[in-house]
């Protein structure tokens, strides 16, 4: 008597619960990220998550491992969405565009920011002051006006600052360097920052505006300043006669009359 056939029939019925697994996992890693539970530790060093890919991709920090490479620079990343973001530096891509006034940005991130902007929504709070930012990393930098902390020094001459990026400014101060270039008129800055603010000159953009008057202002501390036309705050005061101004420079220029400083 030959051998019976195999029984693919329940061989194929052993193999269909798989994707029913894959949809639990998935849906279990969404219910983490409401719960807030992260059950994956990182063991070099105690952070957690709620996703073993982010645990993977988090692990590579410590590891130094980057393997995701841009094919026209070379820079390497820790993950390909760091990579794929990088990418559009290259390509000028901006595909995240602003309802209100059509400005383009690279990262969805960016665009969320901006929106501020135009609703005047400020949602990152002080829990010192009770002052409000618009973004959190803003937030996160003003909390150092209370703590004091300049944890960035230059190695030239002992200054310290509050954030990275403008120590690595302040370098150039000493070494002359000025690598980012307005491509209008050719004049050349310290900060990538400082470009993005001159070239307002030449295009007359003015994206901060006044939720109140609706007064429009290239930068954003000049929108600052001029709020306190509203409030009436004038947080600069003259330790000798006790005037105060909206300015600190206004408080300055003050402090000349009791010292005839000219």
């Amino acid at each position: 008597m030959s051998p019976e056939p195999e029984p693919l029939q329940i061989k194929q019925e052993q193999e269909e619960p798989e994707p029913q697994h894959q949809d639990k996992v998935q849906l279990t890693s969404k219910q983490r990220n409401h719960s807030g539970e992260k059950p994956y530790t990182c063991a070099a060093c105690g952070k957690s998550f709620h996703r073993i890919g982010i645990l993977n991709g988090h692990m590579r920090i410590h590891s130094g491992e980057r393997p995701y490479t841009c094919t026209t620079c070379g820079k390497s990343f820790v993950s390909k969405s760091h990579l794929l973001d990088h990418m559009t530096i290259h390509t000028g891509e901006k595909p995240f565009s602003c309802e209100n006034c059509g400005k383009c940005f690279r990262r969805k991130s960016n665009l969320v920011s901006h929106i501020t902007v135009h609703t005047g929504e400020k949602p990152f709070l002080c829990e010192t002051c009770g002052k409000s930012f618009q973004r959190k990393s803003d937030m996160v930098r003003h909390i150092t006006v209370h703590t004091g902390e300049k944890p960035f020094s230059c190695e030239t001459c002992g200054k310290s600052f509050q954030r990275k990026s403008d120590l690595v400014g302040h370098i150039r101060v000493h070494t002359g360097e000025k690598p980012f270039l307005c491509e209008t008129c050719g004049k050349s800055f310290t900060n990538k920052r400082y470009v993005t603010i001159h070239m307002r000159t030449h295009t007359g953009e003015k994206p901060f505006s006044c939720g109140t008057c609706g007064k429009c202002f290239a930068r954003n501390y000049n929108l600052h300043f001029h709020m306190r036309t509203h409030t009436g705050e004038k947080p600069f005061s003259c330790g000798i006669c006790g005037k105060s101004f909206t300015q600190k420079r206004n408080l300055t220029s003050h402090i000349r009359i009791h010292t005839c400083e000219k």
